[in-house]
């Protein structure tokens, strides 16, 4: 099968009035629970068309294709948790650094299982796509949030804020997602998160100099 390119990727258009962000909403709802009931093999525009109860065609004035579509969510999903996490680290501002890492690390496991089942169906329907840029973006988002977060900390200074920055971001968000895949008891998942936050604090007070 031959890739599919990055405009092909992109929407058509964006929605610009209140109605047609309504009805991209509900698109983007019913492309979940044809997911969830169907799996991504089977999601097809039509099926997608007759639960968002809108016309093939206005589904194509946004999607041109099914990956389009998958696509689209995907970002969405990325955009909301980059603002999460951004709100949070604006919350946490001057804080201190213990602080800080436990309100990221409960923003992102509080998104990740919050709809864990549409968490799920979004890892599997991306499987055949390149979505490399999604995540630089994000990345890049996150990056920036949590590096000024950081170097605002009231009680350390980070001699090598991006590296400490990386690190702690890779070890969380890769923690939470194994933690999640496993598909761990509440009591087991809430375990792990108070390890994840002992360690993390841990690392941190190692690499850091005290104002």
């Amino acid at each position: 099968m031959a890739p599919v390119t990055q405009q092909a990727l992109s929407p058509r258009k964006r929605p610009r009035q209140a109605r047609a962000t309504a009805t991209v909403d509900a698109i983007y709802e019913a492309t979940i629970q044809v997911l969830l009931s169907d799996g991504p093999h089977r999601l097809t525009t039509t099926r997608v068309a007759e639960r968002a109860g809108v016309s093939v065609g206005t589904m194509y004035q946004y999607f041109p294709q099914k990956q389009a579509l998958i696509h689209a969510l995907n970002e969405r999903y990325l955009e909301s948790l980059a603002e999460r996490i951004e709100t949070t680290s604006r919350q946490q501002h001057g804080a201190s650094a213990g602080l800080m890492v436990q309100a990221l690390i409960e923003t992102y496991w509080h998104a990740k299982t919050e709809r864990p089942e549409v968490t799920r169906a979004l890892y599997r329907s991306v499987a055949d796509l390149d979505n490399s840029a999604l995540i630089e973006r994000f990345a890049q988002r996150v990056d920036s949030a949590t590096i000024t977060m950081l170097e605002s900390a009231s009680d350390s200074r980070f001699q090598n804020v991006a590296m400490v920055n990386r690190t702690l971001v890779t070890v969380i968000f890769g923690t939470v997602r194994n933690a999640f895949e496993r598909q761990l008891a509440n009591h087991e998942a809430d375990g792990v998160m108070q390890q994840l936050v002992l360690m993390c604090r841990a690392y941190l007070k190692a690499v850091s100099e005290t104002r």
